[in-house]
């Protein structure tokens, strides 16, 4: 992806999330020299639990049919889960434009509710994990709705209206895209790790590929280990 082409749908997404009521914390705003300065000096948690922007094409590059933005607020360490002290927590928002597909994978720690939180229609395909961790194209599929056990068949869509939600287990596979309209998307799990703890498919790159065409607007995630580790 170019630099100027994820400077413009930073821009984009900042605008429909404020057009839904959320507004993001000020780091996401720090230009990356004052995102450096202050991971240096009083918010290094920043670049320990990579918050902030976050967006990917999957390394296809094309962004409009295979994309997310997502931006996370607050991580806790995988350390804590151990414990069950301390930050054991995730929190993020994210992006679906319609017409885009978030390719089926899993995870094998992380548990997450989803939530539409705002716009169309956001759609579900799941399936069960085999005993080996790959995909379960038989047995049918049980997941909570809001609180409500919900049972359908391998492969089956799940629409979630605006305020809806399911919970996801580790070992639930997933994809996801939008109808109607874009969504804005919500999740809230255990600990999220997206170096490690994502299983695709499909060969896919989680992280993409940035052409440094512009200076960056803000820094992504996948920027910090060039622009921030120095610094810790």
């Amino acid at each position: 992806m170019k630099r100027s082409h994820v400077n413009e749908i930073i821009r984009e997404s900042d605008a429909f999330m404020r057009s839904h009521g959320f507004v993001l914390p000020p780091f996401a705003y720090w230009s990356p020299e004052e995102l450096k300065a202050r991971v240096a000096s009083d918010s290094p948690a920043i670049f320990e639990a990579r918050l902030g922007w976050d967006i990917t094409d999957y390394g296809k590059g094309r962004f409009d049919e295979f994309g997310l933005v997502l931006f996370t607020l607050r991580n806790g360490a995988a350390a804590n889960l151990g414990t069950g002290k301390g930050m054991v927590y995730a929190e993020k928002l994210m992006i679906t434009r319609a017409g885009q597909v978030n390719p089926l994978h899993r995870h094998a720690v992380k548990t997450e509710d989803i939530i539409n939180r705002g716009g169309g229609t956001l759609v579900l395909q799941m399936y069960n994990s085999l005993p080996d961790g790959s995909v379960d194209e038989e047995s049918d599929v049980e997941v909570a709705c809001d609180a409500r056990l919900s049972r359908r068949k391998a492969g089956d869509l799940l629409k979630l209206e605006p305020g809806e939600s399911v919970t996801l287990l580790p070992g639930n596979w997933h994809a996801f895209w939008a109808e109607g309209g874009d969504v804005l998307m919500g999740e809230v799990s255990t600990v999220n790790d997206d170096l490690t703890d994502n299983y695709f498919r499909e060969p896919v790159g989680r992280f993409s590929a940035v052409d440094e065409d512009e200076h960056p607007l803000h820094l992504l995630v996948s920027d910090y280990d060039t622009w921030l580790k120095a610094s810790v």
